[in-house]
């Protein structure tokens, strides 16, 4: 879609805030209902890597769930996965307390696809304030394409507002490297996608209205859903009649052209997730078109894991498309916006991603 609006430019500089203290968690049974308690009991979660968001920003603009869904079933893993730098956190167990206090009802380890025998799972919140079908925002996590989980990272941070605000939240599991080589990463997402429009119904949400978020690799996958389509190739596998696209993105920190040179992590990941695939297919960048969806992009100024300029190139190369985008910089943000001295408030970072939202999907 082509903006009418004029590319405008701001720069917002605020204060970072910090994290509560964790309360101690317990654990539901795979796929059970979960109606949101008074106090903030929630499943036990591992110990996540400090750090936490901040911004500048530049713009371009032109009912009760009383069923078991489809994909019910599967086991809890109570270990969480090392989460690698690249995931905004803060403190994990209130972070998720909060997350349950605002879901009206929450279902864990569903599968969304099988691919070769193995179950891809999810987790599912419906907002307590919910008159009719909602908006769904998905994340999917960070760590490299090898690692992380469905529970840490920026569900964490941003699910309990998306949920206040109103939106389902649905965050993913999917096939990691060394076991799994790129594409298999996408092809579980847009699986993912396909599997939530077919069963919208089910799940109270508006298929329609359909946003998606990450972090760092996250990110990477997020934004590749947003500008590939069909003809990418990456939609294999079941509920092909459905649509794997989206209607809004947020991009935190993510690679977006995989084949320019850059040091560190994700210079060593790129020859092992990306062994047998080309770079330049796997990279956002490649297929941006005037009717991709709007996109939010965050990213830090002293990122040494994924240059900003990543981030400048995905956002100069939406507006030559005549995409909708916003860039946020990050000041003094290294990857995951990990220091104190960083702009703007997590209140205020999470303020924007879920206005974006709003503005796009409903």
């Amino acid at each position: 879609m082509k903006p009418d609006r004029v590319v405008t430019f701001m720069v917002l500089i605020v204060v970072l805030s910090s994290c509560m203290s964790p309360p101690p968690l317990r654990s539901t049974p795979a796929g059970q209902v979960e109606e949101a308690p008074a106090t903030q009991p929630s499943p036990t979660l591992a110990s996540l890597p400090t750090g936490v968001p901040t911004i500048s920003l530049t713009q371009s603009s032109a009912g009760p769930a009383d069923t078991q869904p489809p994909g019910a079933g599967g086991t809890i893993n109570p270990t969480q996965p090392e989460l690698p730098e690249g995931d905004p956190d803060g403190s994990p167990a209130s972070m998720y307390a909060k997350l349950i206090e605002n879901s009206r009802a929450i279902r864990r380890d569903l599968t969304y696809c099988t691919v070769d025998g193995v179950e891809l799972k999810f987790d599912f919140f419906l907002p307590k304030r919910q008159t009719g079908d909602v908006p769904l925002v998905i994340h999917v996590h960070g760590g490299g394409w090898s690692k992380g989980d469905k529970r840490g990272g920026a569900s964490l941070v941003y699910g309990p507002e998306l949920l206040a605000a109103g939106f389902a939240l649905a965050s993913l599991n999917y096939r990691l490297a060394p076991q799994y080589e790129f594409p298999a990463m996408i092809e579980d997402v847009k699986c993912a996608i396909r599997f939530f429009r077919a069963h919208a119904g089910e799940y109270r949400f508006d298929p329609s209205k359909i946003g998606i978020f990450g972090s760092s690799a996250g990110a990477h996958l997020s934004s590749l859903v947003g500008t590939s389509d069909q003809q990418a190739g990456f939609d294999v596998g079941e509920f092909l009649d459905q649509s794997s696209r989206v209607q809004a993105v947020v991009d935190f920190f993510g690679p977006a052209d995989l084949t320019v040179n850059f040091s560190g992590t994700y210079a060593e990941l790129k020859p092992t997730v990306f062994a047998n695939f080309d770079l330049k297919a796997a990279s956002p960048v490649s297929y941006i078109s005037s009717d991709d969806p709007p996109f939010l992009i965050l990213h830090g100024d002293m990122d040494r894991v994924v240059p900003i300029s990543q981030s400048q190139m995905l956002y100069d190369q939406l507006v030559s498309g005549g995409v909708i985008v916003n860039l946020v910089v990050v000041k003094n943000g290294t990857h995951g916006f990990g220091t104190d001295n960083i702009t703007p408030t997590r209140d205020e970072l999470t303020a924007m991603m879920v206005n974006f939202f709003n503005e796009h999907l409903n």
